[in-house]
């Protein structure tokens, strides 16, 4: 008796891509980005390489895929003005407010926030894919933060004078998820009000969190 064959499950590529990236989030920040091959997400997912660079074109596109398509997409400044929460008045939206919600956030993205610090680690390599995004961060993000009207306190004396918060505010938030990533966990939320209060001290910015 022959045995009958399997047939292949037909997904839509959307769903098939989706599959891809949590497979690829889950080895990455588990062994790194240098530590994974095509081959170990292709197997990951049950499909064959061909078949995964039909998708992601190269291991460079797929970091283009987890990173800036995926990672950069959402938590930003355009959701929270749409969530209706204290603060996000998109006229005058609060810059402290806005970061909590990132938090609160990134929390419920554990394995994304470990991907995305793993990266940055390797990234360090001038050889790595993500060298140039990781060196321009900073400067992104202040560009991207800068085209919302936040409401400042006066004694700042305007956005153009927050270049050094901001910077501030990545170094801590990296801090704060890094030593949330580790054993035994924090509280990344409560933890991060601690460095909001210092940030954004009282009683200047009392009324613009």
């Amino acid at each position: 008796m022959v045995e009958a064959r399997k047939k292949k499950i037909r997904k839509a590529p959307e769903e098939r891509k989706a599959e891809i990236e949590q497979a690829a989030l889950k080895l990455i920040s588990e062994r790194g980005y240098n530590g994974i091959s095509l081959k170990d997400i292709a197997d990951e997912v049950g499909i064959s390489q061909p078949g995964l660079l039909h998708y992601i074109g190269n291991k460079e596109g797929l970091l283009s895929l987890l990173i800036t398509d995926v990672y950069d997409t959402s938590g930003t400044p355009d959701e929270f003005l749409k969530s209706g929460l204290p603060g996000s008045d998109p006229e005058a939206p609060h810059f402290p407010a806005y970061l909590r919600y990132l938090v609160r956030h990134n929390a419920a993205r554990r394995t994304m926030v470990q991907l995305f610090m793993v990266l940055g680690s390797e990234a360090l390599n001038e050889q790595h894919p993500l060298h140039d995004y990781y060196m321009n961060h900073e400067s992104n993000v202040w560009e991207i933060y800068s085209a919302y009207p936040w409401k400042l306190p006066p004694d700042v004396g305007g956005w153009k004078n927050m270049r050094q918060t901001v910077r501030m505010v990545l170094e801590a938030m990296d801090g704060v998820q890094l030593r949330w990533l580790r054993e035994p966990p924090i509280d990344y939320y409560d933890e991060w009000l601690a460095f909001e209060r210092i940030l954004f001290p009282s009683p200047v910015w009392d009324a613009y969190r």
